[in-house]
């Protein structure tokens, strides 16, 4: 290669990385253009309120418990 080349291969590389420079900085913008907003948590703390004593008493159905319908001692159920 000649030094003609070696210095036009430079200036060609220079006028693309300052192209690329300032199209990229047009594409992505700058930060101070773009603030993000941040949902702000609050701190947890030790204090517990009760539950309701209209829904969570004594007497209230408890989901848990297994309910029967009618006689269960058919091995097959669907069958005459």
């Amino acid at each position: 290669m000649k030094k003609n080349d070696i210095a036009l291969i430079i200036l060609i590389v220079s006028i693309s990385l300052v192209v690329s420079f300032f199209i990229g900085k047009a594409i992505i913008g700058t930060p101070a253009n773009n603030p993000t907003k941040v949902e702000v948590v609050e701190p947890i703390s030790a204090d517990f309120t009760p539950p309701s004593p209209t829904i969570f008493n004594d007497t209230a159905v408890n989901p848990t418990e297994t309910i029967t319908i009618g006689n269960a001692n058919k091995e097959q159920p669907f069958s005459n």
